[in-house]
């Protein structure tokens, strides 16, 4: 089940470089089996993100699709910095208070880390579902965490799996800011 959720993961990511909207569908099944390995692997958190992840994929489809039914409904934007800032304190403040609860009350494997990387990813998806090209950012270092939690834990595969994303987040990263640049001129 870990290589299918894999795939599609990773169809996913290809297909959202791309802007196409079937990167949702990918997501969907793929976070579906997600939810069930972390729950076994005790990432309660990282469970708990693929629920999330699966409702956005939702949200994403609806916010791609635009309100006339194209596919192209959405354009990149860019965020200012203060937004970043004020989210990135805000999330940090709530990864502390979550990953505390989780230690003392749970077997939890690495709840403050687990916390902060579901909650920054929780925020990362849903720029990236509103197309603001900082999600790039975001993921980068939240891929470079969960290759720690999940060679950690055992999931090797999946570790290998946020080794290709942290490599082709570069591409993302460009492919979209070309297609910003190409909006606003």
């Amino acid at each position: 089940m870990e290589i299918l959720a894999i795939v599609l993961a990773l169809l996913y990511l290809i297909l959202a470089i791309r802007q196409n909207i079937l990167c949702w569908l990918c997501a969907a099944i793929s976070t579906s089996i997600y939810i069930f390995l972390f729950f076994e692997a005790k990432l309660y958190m990282e469970s708990f993100l693929n629920v999330f992840y699966f409702l956005m994929a939702i949200f994403g489809w609806y916010s791609w699709s635009g309100k006339k039914g194209n596919l192209t409904g959405l354009n990149i934007s860019v965020w200012s910095f203060k937004i970043h800032f004020f989210m990135s304190l805000l999330i940090i403040l709530i990864s502390i208070a979550s990953g505390y609860y989780l230690s003392i009350n749970t077997d939890a494997s690495y709840p403050y880390l687990d916390s902060m990387t579901t909650y920054f990813s929780i925020w990362a998806t849903y720029l990236i579902a509103q197309k603001v090209l900082e999600n790039w950012w975001y993921w980068l270092v939240i891929d470079l965490c969960s290759v720690v939690i999940y060679w950690l834990r055992d999931l090797e595969a999946t570790a290998l799996l946020f080794l290709v994303y942290i490599l082709l987040i570069p591409f993302g990263m460009m492919a979209w800011k070309r297609s910003y640049n190409k909006q606003i001129i």
